[in-house]
């Protein structure tokens, strides 16, 4: 056995979607990294199926947003019905108007998603893509320096890489998770389900969103996520197996009541295949410089649709401070904020996931009469009108990164909005992967020489336009916003707002302290 030893400032380990995403963006900052992975390809079989306008802004700054948008299709939104398939609430999502700029729901097949990624990957010199390594050991022997063991599956030979942060995005069984001793803790849901994805050229004549059977003897999700592809998942009984549903003929009655018309002739399976649901969060995301993130971090269930975006969400809120420290604009204390505002975005999410899944499954037939008094008031449950109305997931707790003053709390650590400028140019593409002030209040020049100082870019907000409405509604003037998008601080005294922006320049930023939007 060979052994070889390298060195980089970050590894990466899972070459996922969260995987691949981190390596993406951090090399949108000129970072170079090594992005290790079991697998050379992607995995051919659809899993994730659903992103919001939130995750579509991600998407959009990893420059894949066209190529991805051709492959996808809107979501009408989500429905709850009974076992009958009768309505019992209806949510609607409006797949042309949303503050992103995009649908607000989006159904896609991870693998074209995926292909894009890895696609878009290597356009980018400074990462290196390793497959068929499997990582064995990562230690931290001395401050700042992390040690990652991998072998080559094909050759057997051992290679070394020392590097300053390892970001462990190696899925529900980490190997990173396990070095640095966090165990994924258990929110005391397990629920073994039947996945399905059928082909089909015969038009299933169904609304256009998605179904969530409430019904505890036998709950179930219906979703059209292509121009001819379609996905069932079902909780499966004691004693089944995916074994029992594995031709088209088999699984026929589960799904007659959804195809009517259409003989299981008309229907290929793309998979079949059980799944146990669960949920849980890991006990650390962080043993000094080695980070965990999407489901090495947390675990989601899948019935609001938002497993995968998690770790793009993480993915986004990491990357640019690990670049700010290791291009020594940010202190390295920034990168305590990362589990400080993602743990409780990611236990809330999964708690509405719950409360979701709980509805479907929950009380046998006392739970039916529950169900049909609760489902047409669950908009009023606290959280869940805002996600289940408009897609909004909540803000970010305080940090050092959210600032929550008594004037601004109302903004900040929520997203900006994404709207379209007076040049056409939706605000993202002007932002670029800096700090920006967005502010109806024209800076003087010495406000926009320490802005430029500090690579920070000024988005004017004209009276009348959105961003004006936007800030207004907050009871603000002006707004901080950090290169994720998020609010980091707001108010009405821009000086105050000028001085609270840290020094953000980088190599790969683009033009800094410009002037947009009048």
């Amino acid at each position: 056995m060979n052994t070889s030893q390298s060195a980089v400032p970050v590894v990466i380990v899972g070459a996922g979607p969260t995987g691949v995403t981190s390596a993406i963006l951090l090399a949108q900052y000129g970072i170079p990294c090594l992005l290790l992975d079991r697998w050379t390809s992607v995995y051919p079989q659809p899993r994730a199926a659903h992103l919001d306008d939130e995750i579509r802004r991600i998407i959009g700054r990893l420059g894949i947003g066209d190529e991805f948008a051709a492959t996808t299709r809107p979501g009408l939104g989500l429905r709850l019905v009974n076992k009958d398939l009768r309505t019992l609430a209806q949510f609607d999502r409006d797949p042309a108007h949303s503050i992103h700029g995009f649908p607000q729901a989006t159904m896609f097949d991870q693998p074209e998603l995926e292909g894009i990624l890895r696609a878009n990957l290597k356009k980018h010199d400074c990462v290196r893509f390793q497959g068929n390594a499997e990582v064995t050991h990562v230690s931290q022997h001395e401050p700042g320096r992390v040690r990652v063991r991998f072998t080559d599956l094909i050759s057997g030979d051992e290679h070394v890489v020392d590097t300053t942060y390892v970001l462990g995005c190696d899925g529900a069984n980490s190997v990173i998770r396990a070095c640095i001793g966090a165990v994924m803790g258990e929110l005391r849901f397990a629920q073994r389900w039947l996945v399905v994805d059928v082909a089909t050229d015969a038009a299933i004549d169904l609304w256009d969103g998605v179904y969530q059977v409430c019904n505890p003897d036998r709950a179930a999700t219906y979703m059209r996520t292509g121009d001819n592809r379609y996905r069932w998942e079902f909780r499966l009984r004691e004693g089944e197996t995916v074994h029992d549903f594995a031709s088209p003929e088999n699984l026929y009655p589960l799904i007659s009541t959804w195809v009517k018309g259409i003989s299981a002739d008309e229907l290929s399976l793309v998979r079949v295949a059980e799944y146990t649901f669960g949920a849980g969060v890991a006990s650390s995301w962080r043993q000094r410089n080695v980070f965990l993130l999407g489901d090495a971090a947390h675990l989601t269930p899948p019935f609001i649709g938002q497993g995968m975006g998690a770790g793009l969400r993480d993915a986004a809120n990491l990357t640019w401070k690990l670049a700010g420290v290791l291009t020594e604009n940010l202190p390295a204390s920034v990168l305590e904020t990362y589990e400080q505002e993602r743990r409780p975005h990611a236990r809330a999410m999964i708690r509405l996931a719950l409360i979701v899944g709980w509805l479907m499954t929950a009380g046998g037939r006392p739970g039916n009469a529950v169900r049909d008094a609760l489902i047409p008031r669950l908009h009023l449950i606290p959280g869940a009108r805002r996600f289940i109305t408009n897609s909004q997931t909540p803000a970010l707790r305080a940090s050092a990164l959210v600032h929550k003053t008594i004037g601004g709390r109302r903004l900040a650590g929520q997203l900006c909005p994404n709207p379209a400028l007076s040049d056409g140019a939706r605000l993202d593409m002007v932002l670029g992967n800096r700090f920006a002030v967005i502010t109806t209040e024209p800076p003087t020049a010495a406000q926009r020489e320490q802005l430029r100082h500090r690579g920070t870019v000024i988005v004017d907000a004209p009276p009348g336009s959105e961003l004006a409405r936007w800030l207004q509604g907050g009871g603000v003037t002006a707004a901080v916003i950090r290169p994720d998008r998020t609010v980091m601080r707001a108010g009405r005294q821009l000086t105050t707002l000028c001085a609270s922006v840290p020094r953000f320049v980088l190599s790969r930023n683009g033009d800094s302290a410009t002037s947009y939007g009048r």
